[in-house]
């Protein structure tokens, strides 16, 4: 081979070593962790949050949610390879090695953690540490496995960010941040479990003990629908405390009525595409409510 073709290789195959490293942070599931952990540090902000703060906070939390989404990966790569919707990820398709990964994870969430303590607050960084163990140790490592009830306990990890948020500009926790928190956990059951009710004999080949495995699906649509309900009602919380007003309150009605209304649907007359559009909505639902508080906070 000429020079020129090597070094041609030699690019391709970094960019495939990338992209694989990248696909390992769950760039998606990342992205919505921190567009709520930029909106609780937004809502806890008087004024103008300083850049060099907004950055660091931004770019540390990230950075470990990215290394706890690769230790999942390490942990369930068995797991992913026997799942239609997971057998592409880097690990069950050989691109990466269980070393490679560990490795990435540690320096990826070590430099996360440390321009937390040093550019934010020693608070956000033990918080962020925090959540890094119960996702990737807690839920992972012990709850998948054992309980069918793992997304809900699990689901205090996934409902954190909005803290962290509010920890790195005020440097302390609040009732406001907790609220925040509430709304991400009892978003949590009915967004997972409408994509487990399509995807049960994914996790039934892959010996995952979720809820419509263990439990069928008739009663995981019960819990859908009881749990979205409990959302809906939670997510009326910050009007009632006075933490966002009225624009909030009619944007968190009229979301929360089309959520109700899928869930209602999809305990009545379920079908897998119905519960497709349901887990979609989810995602949209939460974006969008996290939005309105804050158009609802800089407006008032």
């Amino acid at each position: 081979m000429t020079t020129n073709a090597l070094l041609t290789a030699s690019a391709r195959g970094f960019a495939r070593k990338a992209r694989a490293f990248y696909a390992l942070t769950k760039p998606r599931v990342v992205s919505l962790i921190v567009f709520t952990a930029v909106i609780g540090m937004l809502l806890a902000a008087p004024g103008m949050i300083p850049g060099g703060l907004l950055v660091a906070a931004t770019a540390g939390i990230a950075l470990v949610a990215g290394a706890a989404a690769a230790v999942n990966c390490l942990v369930e790569q068995k797991i992913d390879a026997a799942m239609l919707r997971t057998r592409w990820r880097p690990l069950p398709r050989g691109e990466l090695g269980a070393l490679e990964t560990l490795v990435f994870a540690g320096t990826v969430g070590g430099a996360g953690l440390w321009v937390l303590f040093h550019y934010v607050n020693a608070l956000t960084m033990w918080l962020t540490l925090g959540t890094f163990v119960g996702y990737a140790i807690v839920y992972t490592v012990i709850l998948k496995p054992l309980t069918p009830q793992n997304i809900v306990i699990g689901g205090a990890s996934g409902a954190m960010p909005p803290v962290l948020g509010w920890a790195a500009v005020t440097g302390e926790i609040t009732t406001e941040a907790m609220l925040l928190f509430l709304i991400i956990f009892a978003w949590t059951p009915p967004h997972f479990w409408s994509l487990a009710l399509y995807r049960t004999e994914d996790y039934a080949r892959a010996g995952v003990p979720m809820l419509p495995v263990t439990h069928g699906k008739a009663y995981t649509r019960l819990q859908v629908l009881l749990y979205t309900l409990i959302l809906f009602a939670v997510s009326l919380l910050p009007f009632a405390i006075r933490m966002s007003g009225w624009l909030y309150l009619a944007a968190a009605v009229a979301l929360g009525a089309v959520y109700v209304g899928y869930a209602l649907r999809i305990h009545l007359a379920y079908s897998d595409r119905l519960a497709q559009r349901c887990f979609r909505y989810s995602i949209l639902y939460l974006s969008a409510l996290f939005a309105a508080l804050l158009v609802d906070h800089y407006l008032a």
